[in-house]
C-alpha cells in the first residue's frame, strides 16, 4: 500500500462529506424574546399584554408560548387550543398550522402544553426544527413574541438567541435580580452583540423601578462590561391579578390603569424603530 493510498479519503468518507456540527441559526428582527432568570416576575402576563398592545397599535402579532413545562398563556386567556407546540414537536402539524386566532386581542397564539417537560428535555434536532420554522414564519408577522421558560438553561438561551431583541424581566427581589444577571451573563458569553434590554415589573413606582434597574446595570457594567438599556418600568397594580383571575387581558378589562399605560408605553418604544 502506497503512502498516497493511506492518506487518500475512501469513497465512504467522500459520500458522507466533512464531519461538522450544524452552525448557529441566524436571528430575525421580527422575533422578540421575553425571558427571566426566575419565575414569578410576571413574564407571561407581560408577553400577553405586550402582544395585545402591539396588536392595538396596528401590528400583525404572533405570541409563541415557549414555556413547555409550565405553559400558561392559554390558561391566562381562557383558551382551549386544539393544537399546540407538542403537536409541532411531534411533527403532526407545522408551527403555522398551530397558530390560532385570539379575536378579543387581535393577535394569534401558538399554545404550549403544560407538563410536556422543559426545553432541555427536547432532542436537539427537534428543537432546531422548531427554531427553523420560527425563522421561516417570522416574516409573515410584524412581531413574533417568544414567551420563554424561566431560568438560564442553554436551550432557553438558544431560543432567545433567535430573537433580534430579548427583554429580560425582573423585579426588586434580590433573587430575581441575581437570576436576571445570570441570564444576561450567559447570553453575553454566547453572543456579546445580543440586544438585551431590561424590563422592571411590579415596581412600587417609576422611580423605584429605575433604582432596581440601576442595581442590575451597575453589576453588568462592573463584571461584564456591558450596559443593557432599560426598556421600561411596569408599576405594581392590583388590577393585574384581577384581570388574570378573570382570564381577560388587562387592556380589555382595565385599559387606563397604570400598568396598562406602562405596557402601552413599552410597546410604543419597541415599535418606534419599525
Amino acid at each position: 500500500m502506497t503512502q498516497a493510498s493511506m492518506t487518500r479519503p475512501g469513497l465512504a468518507e467522500l459520500a458522507r462529506g466533512p464531519s461538522q456540527k450544524p452552525g448557529p441559526l441566524p436571528s430575525a428582527p421580527q422575533l422578540l424574546a421575553v425571558a427571566s432568570g426566575k419565575g414569578g416576575v410576571g413574564k407571561t402576563w407581560l408577553s400577553i399584554t405586550l402582544s395585545h398592545a402591539m396588536a392595538r397599535a396596528g401590528r400583525r402579532v404572533l405570541l409563541f408560548d415557549g414555556d413547555l413545562g409550565l405553559a400558561n398563556v392559554d390558561v391566562q386567556l381562557g383558551l382551549a387550543a386544539e393544537r399546540d407546540i407538542a403537536g409541532v414537536l411531534s411533527g403532526r402539524y407545522s408551527l403555522a398550522e398551530a397558530a390560532v386566532d385570539f379575536p378579543e386581542g387581535g393577535f394569534q397564539i401558538v399554545a404550549g402544553r403544560s407538563g410536556t417537560g422543559s426545553l432541555a428535555a427536547i432532542p436537539s434536532e427537534r428543537l432546531r426544527g422548531v427554531a427553523g420554522q420560527l425563522l421561516r414564519l417570522a416574516p409573515s408577522y410584524d412581531r413574533v413574541l417568544l414567551d420563554l421558560g424561566a431560568g438560564i438553561e442553554k436551550t432557553v438561551r438558544q431560543i432567545a438567541g433567535l430573537a433580534g431583541t430579548c427583554l429580560v424581566v425582573t423585579n426588586d427581589e434580590p433573587t430575581a435580580l441575581t437570576d436576571a444577571y445570570a441570564f444576561i451573563k450567559l447570553s453575553v458569553l454566547q453572543n456579546r452583540e445580543a440586544d438585551l434590554r431590561v424590563v422592571v415589573n411590579q415596581a412600587a413606582s417609576a422611580g423605584e423601578g429605575e433604582r432596581t434597574y440601576n442595581t442590575l446595570r451597575k453589576a453588568c457594567e462592573t463584571f461584564l462590561k456591558v450596559t443593557p438599556p432599560l426598556a421600561g418600568v411596569i408599576r405594581r397594580d392590583p388590577r393585574v391579578k384581577e384581570s388574570i383571575r378573570s382570564q381577560t387581558p388587562l387592556l380589555l378589562r382595565h385599559p387606563t390603569t397604570q400598568a396598562a399605560v406602562d405596557v402601552e408605553r413599552l410597546a410604543q418604544g419597541l415599535l418606534r424603530s419599525d
